[in-house]
């Protein structure tokens, strides 16, 4: 994707059973763990209380094992299918494996493992954020929906332009964007850019450089872009907000450019980079401007795209007596 050349002006601020079969190793497994351990007799109730806790989370990781997929390492979901001989896959592994046991090439059949989703069904697990800050403990087969939505989840990075891999949370990502994708990073509220490329008729997907700004002790990404809508190629300038999207109402923006006495103006809300930078261009959610005015915006002899791209952003704030919300430009 072809890079343009950005100036920055200094701001101004689911089967029936065959047959069910217990799964051998979930035997030898509570087998194990329903038998007593022989224990030193202790006076020290907390010594006897970390003993429980520890025996708690070891039974429960050793379950939560037996429910990975031994394929696709994912945890296992109704409907839980396994071989002859017990081993155990998920459903969508089990059309990968062209319905063979990849452990021991038996054709597998229709036969559910129902002792296992019993045993996932009784379990209760933290989020696999919890490392990240999230504190909630879900019953197993409310977990995953709850992952897919957790707060806590690491974000992707918000570069366009490249694919790249990287997941973080937010000071991961503006120190990430800073070293490795050497974005422009600016403090304050307002902005003031100019976009500049030659040959702009030439160009019809081109992606300036990203322009992180640091207000209201938030980070927020300013993107500008060409691409084609429908058949008309066009010019397109959009924030997105660096956090999840309940946070991002909080704040607006306005985005203006113009020459020769004309201008364009676009008030909104940004989005989350929660959002793909593809989903928010695609939306339209955005300053959107057509080549030719463009090129007018421009001035000279309309072979030089030159836009200069204003803006600020504020935070909304309600008025603690009538209720509306007031614009604070800045802090």
């Amino acid at each position: 994707m072809e890079l343009g050349r950005v100036e920055c002006v200094q701001s101004y601020e689911i089967v029936d059973s065959e047959e069910i079969h217990l799964l051998p190793d979930l035997l030898r497994h509570f087998s194990s763990v329903s038998k007593p351990h022989p224990t030193t007799t202790n006076n020290n109730n907390n010594s006897n209380n970390n003993s429980n806790t520890v025996a708690s989370a070891v039974h429960t990781t050793s379950v939560h094992e037996l429910l990975e997929c031994p394929v696709c390492t994912n945890s296992m979901y109704p409907p839980i299918h396994q071989c002859h001989n017990g081993h155990t896959l998920c459903s969508t592994c089990k059309t990968r494996v062209q319905n063979r046991c990849p452990t021991c090439r038996q054709e597998l059949g229709d036969i559910r493992c129902l002792a296992l989703e019993k045993v996932a069904e009784s379990l209760e697990l933290p989020c696999k954020y919890m490392s990240l800050g999230c504190p909630e403990i879900f019953p197993y087969y409310s977990k995953l929906k709850h992952e897919t939505l957790c707060n806590f989840r690491p974000y992707s990075c918000p570069y366009a332009g490249s694919e790249c891999a990287i997941v973080g949370d937010i000071p991961f990502l503006v120190a990430h964007l800073r070293d490795d994708h050497k974005v422009d990073m600016h403090s304050g509220c307002t902005f003031n850019h100019r976009y500049v490329k030659s040959n702009p008729r030439e160009v019809e997907n081109a992606t300036w450089m990203l322009t992180v700004f640091h207000c209201f002790g938030q980070y927020f990404c300013l993107h500008f872009e060409a691409f084609q809508l429908g058949m008309a190629p066009v010019y397109m300038a959009f924030l997105r907000f660096m956090g999840d999207e309940a946070d991002a109402r909080n704040y607006s923006y306005s985005l203006e450019v113009g020459g020769n006495g004309r201008k364009l103006i676009w008030e909104g809300t940004p989005r989350s980079i929660r959002d793909s930078h593809r989903k928010v261009r695609d939306s339209h959610d955005g300053l959107i401007i057509q080549r030719n005015m463009a090129l007018f915006f421009s001035g000279g002899d309309r072979k030089e795209l030159k836009l200069r791209v204003t803006g600020r952003i504020w935070k909304e704030q309600q008025n603690p007596e009538g209720g509306a919300c007031i614009p604070n430009l800045c802090s």
